[in-house]
């Protein structure tokens, strides 16, 4: 009985070494404008070396639907691109699976693109892994973020703070340099006023003649 369970563990352990996990990552949110194009990063992080039969896969689930739908899959070194969906003459790949890139391409976006794109991806042996989602967003106008706002108010504020603040100190270097630049005139102005009246109340010496 022993000797089974160890046995057991052995092969557990093996297979446990051969099959390790893998993450997968992508934009949480992503704003495009109607007409224009919008780039859908993948990529993953694996303990393994870039294997030559590293597959990416994307799904397509729209607002408000329940299901998404295949809409792409790289695998054999070759991609493959749904010509019957939503996304027909529409959806190119644009990464680079020898660098773990698996990102995708979608051109005239229209408001019926809205909706979420899930990015799943295999490493072999690392093929244990959750994909991972963006949504995106199409408007007629991208709108600016309250985030976004809110920065470059604060930017603004501690800009005219550091400001004032300068401002204030080399006014009072200004001040002090005129104050100091008087004082030493008027202390030179004295200095002369006093050599002055010493030399005219110097006593003068009687010269004296002797005769012989």
């Amino acid at each position: 009985m022993l000797s089974v369970l160890a046995l057991t563990s052995v092969v557990l352990l093996g297979i446990a070494s051969q099959i390790t996990a893998i993450v997968v990552y992508t934009s949480w949110e992503r704003h495009a404008l109607v007409g224009s194009d919008v780039r859908l990063s993948c990529s993953f992080f694996s303990w393994q070396w870039t294997s030559p039969d590293v597959t990416f896969s994307w799904q397509y689930r729209p607002d408000g639907a329940k299901e998404g739908i295949s809409i792409f899959h790289y695998g054999g070194g070759a991609a493959y691109v749904d010509n019957k969906g939503p996304f027909r003459d529409r959806l190119e790949f644009v990464g680079n699976p020898s660098r773990r890139d698996g990102s995708i391409l979608i051109k005239n976006l229209d408001f019926s693109d809205n909706g979420t794109f899930t990015c799943d991806a295999k490493n072999p042996p690392d093929i244990v892994g959750r994909p991972s989602s963006v949504r995106l967003l199409v408007f007629e106008k991208v709108p600016v973020q309250a985030g976004v706002v809110t920065g470059a108010i604060i930017g603004v504020v501690l800009g005219l703070l550091i400001l004032i603040v300068a401002i204030y100190y080399l006014m009072r270097f200004l001040v002090a340099r005129r104050v100091f630049s008087l004082s030493m005139s008027k202390h030179g102005k004295k200095g002369k006023g006093k050599e002055g009246s010493q030399q005219k109340q110097k006593p003068k010496v009687p010269l004296v003649f002797i005769s012989f």
